[in-house]
């Protein structure tokens, strides 16, 4: 994670790319979970085959859209909401700008210590 800190602007920037990404992680969060759920069932039989296959690309995608983030200094809040925060300042304090897919821009905030169901009026 970075340091980075987001005003609305470079937040609003950033969103043409998290509404391509987000979907992506967000499947292949589903895939992963879905293919553990074929490995525990398939284990006993075949040492999970196909499906282990199908886990380990579902791992390196989420991975690699999870570090994305990471390296933005975007914090995935929720992967199937495709809620994310991004570190801001608001009066000398850190909040965070709060969005999430299907949100036409960045326009709420919440305090560092409070989530979503806090979250204000940017």
């Amino acid at each position: 994670m970075t340091d980075r800190v987001y005003t609305a602007d470079t937040a609003n920037a950033a969103l043409q790319d998290l509404r391509e990404r987000l979907p992506r992680l967000r499947e292949a969060r589903r895939r992963l979970v879905g293919a553990s759920a074929r490995i525990t069932d398939a284990v006993a039989s075949d040492g999970g085959g196909v499906a282990g296959t199908d886990w380990f690309k579902a791992q390196l995608e989420l991975k690699a859209e999870v570090e994305h983030l990471a390296k933005a200094g975007i914090l995935l809040r929720d992967p199937e909401k495709g809620l994310v925060d991004f570190p801001a300042e608001r009066e000398g304090r850190r909040v965070f700008l709060c969005w999430q897919l299907g949100e036409d821009s960045v326009g709420f905030f919440h305090e560092e210590t409070s989530g979503f169901s806090t979250r204000k009026p940017w």
